[in-house]
């Protein structure tokens, strides 16, 4: 017997599920992760009730497996989320999301002068830097600038 309260989602056959994303983050993750890009097919819960979080975003993309840097990216926004990889209807593999210890071409630096934000080939890189209960803070390998990832920092991400 169903429950009018119970959740109903589609299962997907393959692709990823990316689960316990701060509330209200979902589209800011979609827009990172670039799937506006491609012919993805999308279901975004967003504000889902969680004992854990209060409230949270759930994202299942079908036909797609994230990159490692765009799990670093993920990472940057949503700390806490978990990732799972779905073959044949199941969950083959889980991936909690941990802050790495430094980036490369994912973010852009916030100093207008920095040789990164020039037209030389140059790939940004940045340390990481996180303290418990706030966002975190890259720091500009070339020009030392740090910058807070913020909810709204989207011109961060390239």
């Amino acid at each position: 017997m169903n429950n009018d309260k119970d959740l109903k989602v589609k299962r997907i056959e393959k692709g990823t599920v990316i689960d316990h994303i701060s509330g209200g983050k979902a589209l800011l993750i979609l827009r990172v992760i670039r799937v506006d890009e491609g012919d993805d097919t999308l279901l975004i819960l967003v504000n889902v009730q969680s004992r854990r979080f209060g409230k949270k975003d759930i994202i299942k993309i079908e036909n797609r497996e994230l990159s490692q840097k765009e799990i670093d990216a993920i990472s940057l926004i949503a700390p806490e989320a978990k990732i799972n990889i779905i073959n044949n209807f199941k969950v083959t593999e889980k991936i909690k999301v941990k802050l790495p210890e430094s980036i490369e071409g994912i973010a852009k630096c916030a100093n207008p002068d920095c040789i990164t934000n020039t037209n030389e080939p140059i790939l940004s890189k940045f340390e990481v830097w996180k303290k418990d209960g706030e966002d975190p803070i890259l720091r500009c390998n070339y020009c030392e600038r740090t910058t807070r990832v913020e909810e709204g920092v989207l011109d961060l991400f390239r």
